[in-house]
C-alpha cells in the first residue's frame, strides 16, 4: 500500500460498495468537512478578513487540514497492513470502504429516482419538496415538465462532480487526492456563489473547483455520448456529441455546460433556461433542441445512461492503468 496510489481492484471495490450500498446517513465525513468550512469562515469572518484574501485563506486551511489528516489516516492503514494477514485484509477493506464514501452514484440515482416516481404518482408537490436535496433554484412554483429538466441537469453535472471527478482522483492520486478533490468541491459548494455575501469571499474557491473539474467534467462529456450510443443507438450518440461541440458553453460554468449538453443530446431533449435562485431570476441560456416534451422516460434513459458511463470509466481506467504500470 502506498500514499499515494491504489490498487485498481480496491477502487472497483469502492465503486461497487457506493453502487450497491450508499452513503451512511450520519457521520459522512463530508459533513465533517463542511462543518470545518463552516467554523474557519466563521473564523475568518470575525477577523473582517471578508473579501478574497479572507477566501484564499480559508481555501489555504481547509485544504491543507484535509489532505494532511488523510495522508496521516493512509499511512496508518499501511503501517496496519504489515502487522499480519488479518491486519493486512483489514486495513484493505477499510480503504475500500473509505473510497466508497466520496462517490455519490447511488444517492444520485436513488433521489431522481425517487423525485421521478413521485411525479408519476401525481404527487407534485412532494415532488418540488424532494427536489431540493439535488438542485439550488426556487422548487415552489415549477411545473413536472421543469422537475425533469431539473432531475436531469442535475444527473449530468453530478455524474461528473459526485462519481466521474472523484474516481478519476482516485485512480492518479488515491485516497488523499480523492479526498483533496471532494475537499475543493464541498468549498465551491459552500462558498462558491456570486452573490454580495461570497462574490469575492468565495472566488479563488470557485477557481480551483473549474480548475480540478477541467479534465473530469470533458471525460463525463465523452462517457455520455458512448454510453448512449452503446444504449440508445448511433443518433443518440451523434446527437449528444453535436450538442456538446454546439452548446457545451451555453452555461454559466466553464465545466458543467460539458455532461449537461451531452445529456441533453443523448435524450432529444431541452434543458437550461431561466430559473429563479432566492426569488431572483437567472436567464441561462438553453442547451439541447427542443425536439420532445421532457417525459418520466427521459429521466430514466438518463439514470441508464449515468449508471452505464460509471461502470465504463472505472473499467476503461483499469484497463488503460494495467497497460500503463
Amino acid at each position: 500500500m502506498k500514499i499515494l496510489f491504489v490498487d485498481s481492484w480496491i477502487i472497483l471495490s469502492a465503486f461497487l460498495i457506493d453502487f450497491l450500498i450508499g452513503d451512511p446517513k450520519k457521520y459522512h465525513p463530508v459533513k465533517t468537512i463542511g462543518k470545518l468550512i463552516e467554523k474557519t469562515e466563521k473564523f475568518l469572518r470575525q477577523r473582517n478578513l471578508n473579501g478574497r484574501f479572507g477566501g484564499f485563506l480559508l481555501f489555504l486551511f481547509v485544504t491543507v487540514s484535509v489532505f494532511l489528516f488523510s495522508i496521516i489516516f493512509v499511512y496508518f492503514l499501511n503501517k496496519l497492513s504489515s502487522l499480519s494477514e488479518l491486519t493486512w485484509l483489514f486495513s484493505y477493506i477499510l480503504l475500500a470502504v473509505s473510497g466508497s464514501l466520496f462517490i455519490a452514484l447511488r444517492g444520485l440515482i436513488k433521489e431522481a429516482n425517487k423525485i421521478n416516481i413521485l411525479l408519476d404518482e401525481g404527487s407534485l408537490e412532494q415532488a418540488r419538496i424532494s427536489l431540493k436535496a439535488l438542485v439550488g433554484r426556487d422548487t415552489e412554483n415549477l411545473t413536472q415538465e421543469k422537475i425533469r429538466i431539473a432531475i436531469i441537469e442535475s444527473l449530468a453535472e453530478n455524474l461528473s462532480d459526485g462519481v466521474i471527478a472523484p474516481l478519476f482522483y482516485f485512480f492518479i492520486g488515491g485516497l488523499p487526492l480523492m479526498i483533496l478533490y471532494k475537499t475543493v468541491n464541498t468549498l465551491d459548494s459552500m462558498v462558491g456563489y456570486k452573490n454580495e455575501r461570497y462574490i469575492n469571499f468565495g472566488w479563488f474557491s470557485a477557481k480551483m473547483d473549474d480548475i480540478f473539474n477541467y479534465i473530469p467534467a470533458r471525460i463525463t462529456g465523452l462517457l455520455i455520448v458512448l454510453s448512449s450510443f452503446i444504449m440508445l443507438g448511433f443518433s443518440s450518440g451523434k446527437r449528444a456529441l453535436k450538442i456538446i461541440l454546439r452548446d457545451g458553453k451555453n452555461h454559466s460554468s466553464p465545466n458543467s455546460g460539458i455532461p449537461e449538453a451531452a445529456m441533453s443530446g443523448a435524450v432529444g431533449i431541452r434543458i437550461g433556461g431561466p430559473n429563479y435562485y432566492g426569488g431572483i431570476i437567472f436567464k441561462k441560456p438553453y442547451i439541447g433542441d427542443d425536439l420532445e416534451t421532457v417525459k418520466s422516460i427521459h429521466v430514466y434513459f438518463c439514470i441508464k445512461i449515468v449508471t452505464l458511463s460509471s461502470f465504463i470509466f472505472v473499467l476503461l481506467s483499469s484497463l488503460i492503468r494495467k497497460t500503463i504500470i
